[in-house]
């Protein structure tokens, strides 16, 4: 059997609209990209959405929006960030021209040690940027306490709730990924979340190359032969770019797709959370071998895969088990490493390997596979026989 570690549902509804994309010869940002930031608003439940076209380039934005607006936060700023994350997480805040600050996390939660971040704020830092990682909500009662602007890195949190509150909404802004393997996708884009109306209008400035005009007609990103400056009198056809701004829109064929994943996310969603409830039962019966991830009485987890880290003391390594799961056809990833010591490209912060203990010990020890809407009970009997021929084996 083959389990894959990701799966994209693409509709009828999707296929009609990329038809109609096609037919129109419309395939740059226009009105499927307007509808999807609208859909993607109701489901979190923020006033806007701004679509980009990566997850990555959600964050860099997000932060990149702060310099522009009237809250004392510049570039070169620090930001407090998890050093267990996704190297996106810490190359959006350096492409934003921003400095990262990392803490350590917490091996039961994934999530940062708020208490190491509130020091470092309390020395000036004026950003914390909290990972929801594998869809578990951050502590934000917690989080909440910190003198600083939140900008939340929900990239794999699509339907999280934290006290029946939306994960997505806490922030001033909030990133989402609406990568090929997450319960909402354009294959490959990213969504802003925001209540602010001046940060959705630098936003879409931003991805926009930072062009000025702020009519309708530019800010929603429709035809720009429509917008009214070009035929007032007087008018010699240039562009004004007020900021420094980027060129990440989504495209047509991209949120066709993600309407189509917009239609069903509460079934995909809903089968995620059975995977996820299956396992994490199931799992109970090898705690002695890893640590695994809970959902707790006051929050919903938006499951984006299962998480293992290997225990102390085990007969095996990470590999032994990666490998073996390949080998009987289950696909899976090693879980994320602490950025600033165990990734080549952040050395130069001059970080030291120890500083992180937890991220690190995570970053070996850590692996994850799929529990998406394709993963039936078919498939989730077969893992869990792939997992108890293994300890056995290793017993």
């Amino acid at each position: 059997m083959r389990v894959e570690f990701g799966a994209l549902t693409v509709t009828d509804r999707a296929r009609k609209l990329i038809n109609g994309a096609i037919d129109s010869n419309r395939l740059s940002s226009g009105k499927y990209v307007r509808e999807l930031e609208e859909q993607f608003a109701d489901f979190v439940g923020t006033k806007e959405a701004v679509a980009v076209s990566s997850g990555t380039d959600a964050l860099t934005l997000s932060l990149a929006a702060l310099d522009a607006m009237e809250i004392d936060i510049c570039r070169g700023c620090g930001v407090v960030v998890p050093a267990l994350s996704f190297a996106a997480t810490g190359n959006a805040i350096m492409h934003a021209g921003f400095q990262p600050v990392f803490v350590d996390v917490n091996i039961n939660t994934l999530s940062m040690n708020i208490e190491e971040a509130r020091k470092i704020i309390c020395k000036g830092v004026p950003v914390v940027l909290p990972v929801h990682l594998m869809g578990k909500p951050v502590d934000m009662d917690e989080l909440s306490t910190l003198s600083a602007t939140i900008v939340e890195d929900a990239a794999e949190a699509h339907g999280a709730k934290y006290k029946n509150k939306n994960i997505g909404t806490f922030g001033l802004m909030a990133a989402f990924s609406l990568y090929v393997a997450h319960i909402i996708s354009s294959i490959e884009g990213g969504m802003i979340t925001t209540n602010n109306p001046e940060a959705a209008r630098i936003l879409r400035s931003l991805r926009n190359h930072g062009r000025l005009c702020d009519c309708k007609v530019c800010v929603l990103n429709t035809n720009p032969k429509e917008c009214p400056r070009r035929f007032k009198k007087g008018f010699d056809g240039r562009f004004v770019f007020d900021k420094i701004g980027y060129s990440c829109k989504m495209n047509e064929l991209e949120a066709a797709v993600g309407l189509g994943t917009m239609e069903i996310a509460e079934e995909i969603l809903e089968k995620r959370k059975e995977n996820f409830y299956y396992f994490s039962k199931e799992f109970e019966r090898f705690e002695d071998y890893f640590y695994t991830i809970k959902e707790e009485s006051h929050e919903l987890i938006g499951p984006h895969a299962f998480s293992l880290i290997l225990k102390e003391g085990l007969k095996f390594k990470r590999e032994d088990l990666t490998s073996y799961l390949i080998e009987n056809g289950i696909d899976n990833r090693t879980l994320f490493s602490s950025i600033p010591t165990q990734n080549e490209g952040f050395k130069h912060f001059g970080y030291q390997l120890g500083e992180f203990p937890v991220a690190e010990y995570i970053g070996e020890n850590g692996l994850h596979f799929g529990i998406h809407q394709d993963i039936g009970k078919k498939e989730r009997k077969y893992i869990m026989k792939t997992f108890e021929r293994f300890i056995r084996k290793h017993k």
